[in-house]
């Protein structure tokens, strides 16, 4: 690593937003196995300072595959008649939501296909009412249920939900417009950023890594959208293709292609905890799709938060944005059992039965109820 870029991660550890764009780029780009190693320690070093040696977990619930997007990258997208399409009713849901309490996961997600109804709408805030019930309101709540109006926003911040996740996957017009039919606005899907902050939400939005026509210069782009929009949270994963979408069958999949998305994962990972510092990150499932390892990686490159299933598995098959998901047979049981062990071999601590707020989200609305307290936690185990 050259002089300029070793100081610039001296710089990036001491403040954040303290990279240009530029070194953000020429970061990102890092392959030598010596580069990658200073990268991710660097920005472990900010995680530890910020959040300690700590992860939080969000079990997931996937409560359906109906979606009205069309998105040419998705495997649930309306478009794809392959899929065997479901939707849980409310006893099935709760019975996973009890499930996430049991196993000792602090915060569960609601994850869906994208639906706009007044029917989807009350069946949510239905749920939200009863899960809330499950822990006296103990239990965090994250949704991720894609675009809504602001009335929709805050009736579901009423009935108990905490945090949203709405990913952009870019913040180049351009790559969205490539990525999406003609129907699809960026604009709106920001307008929905701004919607969900100004209802109270901690908010997380997310971009896919690695996509055709992706250069580190977008990626850098994305990174500054994230400070611009002063996210609390931070969901993104390497691109993976579904052979069943127009992007998936476009080229194959290769080995190398394997290799560099987990590389650049890595790497977005490490640059947005030096970036961001405070913000909560989470080590998705696609990096664990493309190494055994992968999530353990992302810990260690920043990351401080994993999202197992907790969803029955017999519906798990039928809910597969990208090909080759893993722990697709594996109970919620099993999976807690093994992922307490990698987690315990990297040295990290898990935070079972707390929520795991993000401290990014106590900082920009500093006098909130739980500041502090998180505070000290984090310091504590620095």
């Amino acid at each position: 690593m050259n002089r300029r870029l070793q100081n610039a991660l001296v710089r990036a550890q001491e403040r954040r937003h303290a990279l240009a764009a530029d070194e953000i780029a020429a970061l990102l780009a890092l392959t030598d196995p010596d580069d990658l190693a200073a990268l991710h320690r660097a920005a472990y070093a900010v995680k530890v300072r910020h959040i300690g040696k700590q992860v939080s977990l969000r079990g997931i619930i996937e409560m359906g595959n109906v979606c009205a997007k069309n998105c040419f990258y998705c495997g649930i997208r309306a478009g794809n008649g392959a899929v065997s399409r479901f939707q849980l009713d409310e006893q099935t849901v709760l019975r996973a939501a009890r499930r996430n309490l049991e196993l000792g996961y602090g915060s569960l997600v609601l994850q869906s296909g994208e639906i706009e109804s007044e029917a989807h709408t009350a069946f949510i805030e239905r749920l939200l009412h009863q899960i809330t019930a499950l822990s006296d309101g103990a239990q965090g709540i994250t949704l991720s249920l894609g675009e809504q109006s602001r009335e929709t926003y805050a009736r579901w911040r009423a009935a108990g939900a905490h945090r949203y996740l709405l990913r952009i996957e870019t913040s180049s017009h351009e790559l969205y417009t490539r990525l999406h039919p003609a129907d699809h606005r960026f604009d709106r899907r920001v307008d929905c950023l701004r919607s969900l902050r100004d209802c109270g939400y901690q908010v997380g939005s997310g971009v896919m890594i690695g996509l055709p026509g992706q250069t580190v210069d977008h990626l850098a782009a994305d990174v500054l959208f994230f400070r611009d929009h002063d996210l609390d949270m931070i969901g993104m994963g390497p691109y993976l293709p579904h052979p069943d979408t127009p992007l998936g069958r476009e080229r194959a999949f290769t080995p190398g292609d394997a290799a560099r998305q987990l590389r650049l994962g890595l790497n977005m990972i490490a640059v947005t905890r030096l970036f961001l510092h405070d913000t909560n990150i989470a080590a998705t499932t696609a990096l664990q799709a493309l190494a055994d390892d992968g999530r353990e990686q992302g810990l260690l490159a920043g990351a401080n938060v994993i999202m197992p299933n907790v969803t029955d598995t017999e519906y798990r098959s039928r809910y597969q944005l990208y090909a080759n998901k893993p722990c697709l047979d594996e109970n919620a049981a099993q999976c807690r059992t093994c992922l307490a062990g990698r987690i315990a071999v990297i040295g990290e601590t898990i935070l079972w039965n707390q929520r795991g707020d993000s401290p990014h989200f106590f900082a920009r609305t500093a006098g909130s109820p739980g500041k502090r307290d998180l505070t000290d936690t984090a310091v504590d185990n620095a």
